[in-house]
């Protein structure tokens, strides 16, 4: 089996369903591995190039429904076209609603099938790229130090060196020498890029909250926004957005 060719799987217990599909699957250039339950695909390892599923609905144990949740769960990156000869709207609506790409009623031509697939592949294509870089950068951000950690939280939050340093406990130089640390491990070329990876990492998800007292933005997409806005002022943009600075009494909020 070739490692990077996109693979199809089809699960359905019709046996001649499954032989007519994997012969046109193979025919365009795809890969096909079928299956005659959801129970036998369930056993198959994931695997980390372009795949989609074309599930049948009704299938005796576990039927496609119940495996849809289960491939969302455990394979993410894995699109599915449901195909049926039983179909009724409120099943369609719940496939799709789930996620499912397509929902398909037996008879079905060729090119609808292969149109469908075609767009699941693109679909996990992309998925893979993205969490290969996701794991990319948690892998950088796991070569931090603790201290690296702390002092990137805070930057991407807007806060100023000095900020850091009064947050942290230390001086404003070695804040400078921390944050240039992390930023070569990040491969971070910017400010705004450090919040990007910041925001692709999820750790926006942590401080979604608003300065009460001032108004100002803490979510990460909010700093890179402001970053970008205020760059053209003038000046270093990494050191001119500090949400939870009073500038007023020149302390922090």
């Amino acid at each position: 089996m070739s490692q990077d060719k996109p693979i199809v799987f089809v699960v359905d217990d019709d046996i001649s369903v499954r032989e007519s599909l994997e012969f046109l699957i193979r025919d365009v250039g795809w890969q096909s591995e079928t299956f005659e339950s959801a129970q036998a695909f369930l056993l198959y390892p994931r695997v980390f190039v372009p795949s989609c599923l074309v599930l049948d609905v009704n299938l005796p144990g576990l039927n496609g429904l119940d495996l849809q949740r289960r491939v969302a769960a455990d394979r993410i990156g894995m699109p599915i076209i449901f195909i049926t000869g039983y179909a009724d709207v409120p099943m369609a609506i719940q496939a799709m609603k789930a996620g499912a790409v397509e929902f398909l009623t037996k008879p079905f031509g060729d090119r609808t099938l292969l149109s469908a697939i075609q767009e699941s592949l693109e679909l996990s294509r992309t998925a893979l790229e993205r969490e290969a870089e996701i794991r990319k950068l948690r892998e950088r951000h796991d070569s931090l130090s603790r201290r690296e950690r702390e002092v990137m939280a805070l930057v991407v939050r807007g806060l100023l060196n000095k900020q850091v340093g009064f947050e942290l406990g230390i001086s404003e130089i070695t804040v400078k020498a921390h944050r240039g640390s992390l930023m070569r491990k990040m491969n971070a070329g910017s400010l705004a890029g450090l919040v990007a990876i910041s925001v692709k990492l999820g750790f926006s998800a942590l401080k979604p909250s608003t300065n009460e007292r001032s108004g100002a933005f803490t979510h990460p997409a909010d700093t890179a926004r402001c970053i970008e806005m205020r760059a053209s002022e003038g000046g270093h943009p990494s050191e001119r957005y500090d949400p939870l600075w009073d500038s007023t009494n020149s302390r922090l909020i």
